[in-house]
This record gives structure tokens, C-alpha cells and sequence, in this order.
């Protein structure tokens, strides 16, 4: 059975070869109580983080429910700068370039242990 490691890994690689950049998965679960791993990647645009995210719905999809997609319970509008994907243990961030450095996830959970 997959680890929730093994599979941001696996989400990461997908990533990858949707030519997400910048590719980054980090465990953060020694000091976060509500998820396992952060998946961490920059999009060129809003039309390459939706192919992005259907790569992530696609891989959901074909893990037989072992990993799905947990919606927000009220409709928010979606932004072209961050678009974050909750599965549960792990959660998805596909940000622009201007928002990776604004933000900075990876200063800012850096106690997080660097997976990829």
C-alpha cells in the first residue's frame, strides 16, 4: 500500500511532466495538524494550472478512491495566482511565479522535511 509520501511523489512526477516548475513536496507532518505533505508547483498561466489540476483530478480519479478531492463546502471564485487542491493528507499548491515568491510555502513551513 501507497504511503501518503509515495503519493505526492507520484503527484509531483505528474506535475513534472505537465511541465509544472519548480516542483516541491515537503512533509509536514510533525508540525501540522491538518495534512501529511504539501505538493508545491509554479504555473505559467490560469489555462496551465487547470491542465495541471485535471492531471491531479485524472490521478484521483484512477486511484480507485484511494485519494479524491475534497471540495469546499461553499463555491469560491478561482484566482490565476493560487490555486490549492485539498485531498487530505496531501494538499496541492499550483501557484504563478509571483505568488511562490510572495508567499514563499516553503520559507515559511520550513520545518517541513524536503521529500523532492
Amino acid at each position: 500500500m501507497k504511503t501518503l509520501q509515495d503519493i505526492a511523489l507520484e503527484l509531483a512526477a505528474l506535475l513534472e511532466d505537465g511541465k509544472g516548475r519548480d516542483v516541491t513536496v515537503l512533509d509536514v507532518s510533525e508540525i501540522s495538524s491538518w495534512t501529511s505533505c504539501f505538493v508545491i508547483a509554479t504555473s505559467a498561466s490560469s489555462t496551465h494550472w487547470k491542465s495541471l489540476y485535471k492531471l491531479v483530478k485524472d490521478y484521483c480519479g484512477a486511484s480507485g478512491g484511494a485519494v479524491e478531492i475534497y471540495a469546499p463546502q461553499k463555491k469560491i471564485p478561482d484566482g490565476d495566482d493560487w490555486v490549492l487542491i485539498d485531498l487530505g493528507g496531501i494538499v496541492v499548491h499550483l501557484m504563478s511565479a509571483e505568488a511562490r515568491g510572495f508567499y514563499d510555502l516553503e520559507k515559511l513551513w520550513y520545518n517541513g522535511k524536503k521529500l523532492k
